[in-house]
């Protein structure tokens, strides 16, 4: 079994765009309320198990309440 993470941030904000030439290029972007969210699963040859959404980046913490609560259950009793 593999675990796999990846996140988003929502203060990802382009850095160029296209307009008429000779015209200012006016685009809204999220400012001030920037958030992170990250995704976390096990990845077996039979498709994903155990995946969780965390509101927030990935600590020692949440990683260690993610095997034990979530991730430890899937797994098969030997």
């Amino acid at each position: 079994m593999f675990i796999d993470e990846t996140g988003a941030s929502t203060k990802m904000a382009r850095l160029y765009g296209r307009c008429a030439r000779g015209q200012r290029l006016r685009v809204g972007i999220p400012h001030g309320h920037w958030k992170t969210t990250t995704f976390v699963a096990g990845l077996r040859l039979s498709g994903f198990t155990a995946p969780m959404v965390l509101d927030g980046p990935m600590t020692g913490p949440w990683f260690a309440a993610y095997v034990e609560q979530i991730l430890v259950p899937t797994l098969p009793a030997e």
